[in-house]
């Protein structure tokens, strides 16, 4: 009987280490970028990004016209600061995220402050820019 308990427990274990090498990769994987955004949703969270910013022209902030791809710091009529004028990132889904997270850790300097901490409503205004920022 003790034979058999060590043998299923071995495997037992051997079963959760695999489990938990496939949960990690898949916890890995699933960040606020690869989730699915509601480009419907991501329209009306947009209204409160208007206090600032516009898809067709410039104002408080720079346009988003075109903002999926685009290098930083290059809208033709902004006064950018230094700081994301020699960011040399382009505005993936990615960095989009981490820029919607925080600014001001994603690259000190620059002149926005405002936050979406929700991952949800960063991923349906990404989706949202996507879609109609083209």
């Amino acid at each position: 009987m003790g034979q058999r308990s060590t043998r299923f427990g071995a495997t037992h274990w051997r079963q959760l280490t695999v489990c938990a090498g496939a949960l990690s990769a898949l916890v890995l994987w699933w960040s606020p970028a690869n989730a699915a955004g509601d480009t419907a949703r991501g329209e009306v969270l947009y209204q409160g990004c208007q206090d600032c910013h516009s898809i067709e022209k410039n104002d408080v902030g720079p346009m988003h016209k075109g903002v999926i791809g685009r290098d930083a710091g290059t809208v033709p009529g902004y006064n950018y600061s230094p700081a994301l004028r020699n960011a040399k990132i382009a505005w993936t889904e990615e960095n989009l995220d981490k820029w919607l997270t925080s600014p001001q850790d994603f690259i000190p300097g620059t002149k926005m402050f405002y936050e979406v901490k929700n991952p949800q409503d960063r991923a349906d205004l990404i989706a949202f820019l996507k879609e109609r920022a083209r």
